[in-house]
């Protein structure tokens, strides 16, 4: 049986839970998620606990088994808690600036590059090297912040640029003069 799929999922306070064949919709205090299981899966709702059971031990059923727990898991810590991802800006003259509802990012470039928030995602900028990509959808949360970090890469040789935080940068050594 599959180690993660067999994880029973707690309900916290205050989450709701509709189960409608196949479909399910979590309700909680930062918004509602809702997914579409595979029919091999089945969902079982048992007083503040989710339990995922399979059909058969296939090895397709078992790998969905780990998966959709997963998946129903981070929409229940999504809900009432939210995800965040922090980014830091390294550089001289590298910022970003927060203008109602847009990221404003300058990085090098010859025109700011510009983020809006879309339903569901927030951004934060505590101070200009620092910026907190929040949300209730995981996936898309990680998406969004991947985006931000491709628009200036961290370089193996100074190490300017965007980065998570704590990503470790391994540095290269530059030229040496003869």
């Amino acid at each position: 049986m599959s180690r993660i799929g067999r994880k029973l999922i707690p309900v916290p306070t205050g989450v709701e839970i509709n189960i409608d064949n196949q479909h399910i919709v979590v309700n909680g205090p930062k918004g509602e998620l809702s997914l579409d299981v595979l029919s091999p899966i089945k969902v079982i709702r048992e007083d503040n606990v989710i339990r995922l059971e399979r059909n058969s031990d296939s090895k397709y059923d078992k790998s969905l088994h780990g998966l959709y727990r997963s998946l129903v898991n981070n929409m229940v810590t999504g809900v009432s808690e939210g995800f965040s991802k922090t980014l830091e800006i390294i550089g001289t003259g590298y910022r970003a600036i927060r203008n109602g509802n847009k990221l404003e990012i300058l990085v090098g470039y010859s025109h700011p590059v510009i983020f809006e928030e879309t339903s569901g995602i927030t951004f934060e900028v505590p101070n200009q090297t620092t910026i907190v990509v929040r949300g209730i959808d995981k996936q898309l949360v990680g998406e969004i912040a991947a985006e931000i970090r491709s628009v200036r890469k961290p370089e193996p040789y100074k190490g300017k640029g965007i980065r998570y935080q704590g990503e470790y940068v391994r540095k290269k050594v530059g030229k040496t003069g003869a």
